[in-house]
């Protein structure tokens, strides 16, 4: 039976290979376009086949980009994907995780902030001013007054 299944992946056309992998025909162009994917050669006039591992790196791909990895990033793991490079791969996940931490630290500011005036809303229910507007307005993030942004 896994030989049936292997010979039926190696002739997989792209549109196998997307419900295969669960995105559209075009995100597979995509990362083909972008070099994340490679364009398998079209034999003299048929359609192009994809295989088991074009599943594999597609899932490689997807998993990177569950984890925080742009296609850039991913792009450069895939490069050092012959296992002799894990320091290289660890410091780019080490990268990763810094930006993770920040991107937490900031969304616990977020949160504070929003509980902070969810709260204040509450207490000044029936006022003519409404405190997260009023906030809004003003650019205020945790009493601090933000720059706006280009």
């Amino acid at each position: 039976m896994k030989r049936h299944v292997d010979r039926v992946a190696d002739t997989m056309t792209i549109g196998g290979l997307a419900k295969a992998t669960g995105v559209h025909v075009e995100t597979i162009r995509y990362y083909q376009r972008r070099g994340s994917l490679p364009e398998p050669e079209r034999p003299s006039g048929r359609i192009r086949r994809y295989g088991a591992a074009d599943v594999a790196r597609r899932t490689f791909v997807k998993t990177g980009q569950r984890l925080g990895f742009s296609l850039d990033e991913i792009a450069e793991l895939l490069r050092l994907e012959d296992g002799t490079h894990c320091q290289e791969a660890s410091t780019l996940a080490e990268h990763k995780l810094r930006d993770v931490h920040e991107k937490i630290a900031s969304l616990q500011r977020i949160e504070r902030t929003l509980a902070d005036l969810v709260h204040a809303c509450h207490e000044r229910e029936g006022s003519i001013t409404c405190p997260l507007i009023a906030s809004l307005h003003e650019g205020l993030i945790n009493g601090e007054q933000r720059p706006p942004r280009n």
